[in-house]
């Protein structure tokens, strides 16, 4: 809710504003939380879609692959986010 209602608050700003609001220490923070939620329950997702309909002996690897995908994104987010906030 909170990542919506900011995204309508701020639908009209330009980059400056908005990067403005991203270095505010509540607005990293909570994106930094959204996006570990985010990839994490992507990773969930898409590790119950593998187990259910792959049937061969890549099962594993294909899980082990997505996990490390998801959490390499998230890992990215959190860097990019944290350059934004952390920019003189």
């Amino acid at each position: 809710m909170w990542f919506l209602a900011s995204i309508v608050a701020y639908a009209g700003s330009d980059y400056t504003v908005f990067t403005a609001w991203l270095r505010t220490p509540f607005a990293a923070s909570a994106m930094v939380l959204l996006l570990i939620a985010l990839f994490h329950h992507t990773a969930l997702g898409l590790q119950v879609v593998i187990e259910n309909y792959v049937h061969s002996g890549a099962k594993f690897a294909a899980v082990i692959a997505i996990q490390l995908c998801c959490y390499g994104l998230a890992v990215i987010g959190f860097i990019a986010v944290l350059r934004v906030a952390l920019r003189n």
